[in-house]
């Protein structure tokens, strides 16, 4: 991408979590709640925070990719970000499952409380999404 990012964070509502995994997850770029519109092909990681909210901005996202509505992205999938400590209700837990059906990929981020007390935390629950970017990015 040349300025020294290989992917774009995508935060499809206000307060996804983007700010937090482009501290906690070198290498991606805030795309500021829009698709990227830059020459060439764009590498675009979404994010969601797992709330109704945030599930249903997610699904309408991943539905305007898979239509082709934007067009240059290269979709690497999707991260939710847990909203709340603890199980996330099935309802909600049912519409990850839907809407990661239409991405081709899903990554899930639990409750990190020192993002929450707004503390830099590299935290362990991001390597392997982390992991799987490089490799990502680094085979295209």
């Amino acid at each position: 991408m040349g300025d020294g990012h290989a992917w774009w964070w995508l935060g499809v509502h206000g307060g996804a979590g983007v700010s937090m995994l482009e501290q906690a997850v070198p290498g991606g770029r805030d795309a500021g709640r829009a698709w990227p519109t830059a020459q060439g092909n764009q590498l675009v990681v979404l994010v969601a925070r797992s709330t109704a909210h945030g599930l249903a901005a997610a699904q309408s996202a991943a539905q305007q990719w898979a239509s082709r509505m934007v067009t240059g992205i290269d979709l690497l999938g999707l991260v939710v970000v847990a909203d709340a400590p603890g199980r996330r209700p099935r309802a909600l837990r049912d519409r990850v499952s839907l809407v990661s059906g239409a991405v081709p990929r899903l990554w899930e981020i639990p409750w990190v409380e020192a993002w929450r007390l707004g503390e830099p935390h590299l935290p362990k629950e991001c390597a392997s999404l982390a992991r799987d970017l490089t490799r990502l990015t680094q085979s295209t």
